[in-house]
């Protein structure tokens, strides 16, 4: 029962983080901002993440882990790789507020070193995707694309209008059905 509470406890103290880093904006991200907005004490989040640069890690740690574990499931499920990237990032990207990913910001600020394993995850990404499709052609395109939108949500300067996202979206889901 303890592991389950310490889990929750965690998983609490992750989403109260991400949260802070995107309305507060990325420099903003203290420990006692992130414990106010879990409902936790310092000390509880301190005993969870022993520094703001373990929460950090965390949080990159997550992230990837979730994406990962989205694309597995519907890669099971029968979907190609390709296709199930796309259709994940496409809903990140019309769910998303402006500066979602900003506690991105915030990990490379506490240490550039998280840049890491998110280099190494889309490496291992890409090369799967080019191993499972024949059409590098949509490989690239898809790809690119979707980290382009990405880029331009972090830096929250999306310069397309709704209709323009929707018919890029719904153009990279043709392209990765297809391919």
């Amino acid at each position: 029962m303890a592991t389950s509470r310490r889990t929750n406890s965690r998983e609490k103290i992750l989403a109260a983080a991400a949260d802070v880093a995107r309305v507060s904006g990325p420099g903003n991200v203290s420990l006692e901002a992130v414990a106010s907005r879990a409902g936790v004490s310092k000390g509880g989040l301190l005993y969870n993440f022993p520094s703001k640069g373990k929460l950090m890690q965390a949080l990159v740690e997550r992230y990837l882990g979730e994406f990962e574990q989205s694309l597995t499931e519907a890669h099971a499920s029968g979907e190609s790789l390709l296709e199930a990237f796309v259709k994940r990032s496409v809903r990140e990207c019309q769910e998303s507020e402006p500066s979602s990913a900003s506690w991105v910001f915030s990990a490379i600020a506490e240490d550039p070193d998280f840049l890491t394993p998110m280099k190494a995850f889309h490496r291992q990404l890409f090369a799967r995707l080019k191993g499972e499709t024949n059409d590098l052609r949509a490989v690239l395109l898809c790809y690119l694309a979707i980290e382009g939108l990405r880029s331009l949500n972090l830096f929250d300067f999306d310069i397309l209008s709704p209709e323009e996202r929707d018919v890029l979206l719904s153009s990279l889901l043709e392209i990765a059905e297809k391919a």
